[in-house]
């Protein structure tokens, strides 16, 4: 059965400007500007004026829509909650070694953009991971083997945190005994300074 129109709205919060243009959404906050194309999508985007209170909102629309089409609407509003997030806190991913006899060993490149790891489960091999674009990774100060990924967009730092754990898969034991390997422990905005 076909619904002939679904449609929801979300608030655009102070402080962002939003864009939309054939449906690429550009959303530029105090953190920088982001960008993603929701062309594969049949819906239809506008910015709107609520009539009552006055504030901008982002309105999406799916006419004739099946049950799918429907459930996309919502799945593009988070999307494009993720971006407003984004621009305005940022995104920080911490990720810890986790070893029971070899020490992994970590070195993180000048410019914050690729790290290094070294001793996984006693091999010799260096394995080298670059960051994806926009994502710093630092080290953490406070705990002991730990990492931080930050960055504005959502995708970007948790595909660098899958590349890092990607990186130290066990090959050829029992992953149930040997569970060494770089996992990550926490999820979160960036703590707004106040």
């Amino acid at each position: 059965m076909k619904t002939i129109l679904s449609s929801e709205t979300m608030d655009i919060p102070d402080g962002v400007a939003i864009k939309v243009n054939a449906k690429v959404i550009e959303v530029e906050g105090p953190r920088g500007k982001l960008t993603r194309d929701f062309k594969h999508l049949n819906l239809d985007f506008q910015l709107i004026k609520d009539q009552v209170t006055g504030k901008r909102q982002l309105k999406i629309d799916s006419w004739f829509g099946s049950r799918k089409t429907s459930a996309s609407i919502r799945t593009a509003l988070s999307h494009v909650d993720n971006l407003i997030a984004g621009v305005t806190q940022g995104f920080l991913y911490r990720m810890r070694f986790v070893y029971a006899h070899f020490p992994i060993n970590a070195s993180i490149d000048g410019n914050n953009k690729s790290i290094e790891i070294r001793n996984f489960l006693g091999e010799k091999k260096v394995r080298k991971v670059e960051m994806l674009d926009g994502v710093k990774i630092v080290r953490s100060e406070k705990v002991k083997d730990e990492i931080i990924l930050e960055g504005n967009d959502i995708e970007l730092v948790s595909r660098s945190c899958a590349l890092i754990n990607q990186k130290c898969h066990v090959k050829k034991k029992d992953i149930r005994k040997f569970l060494d390997g770089i996992y990550v422990s926490e999820k979160g905005k960036i703590a707004v300074e106040e």
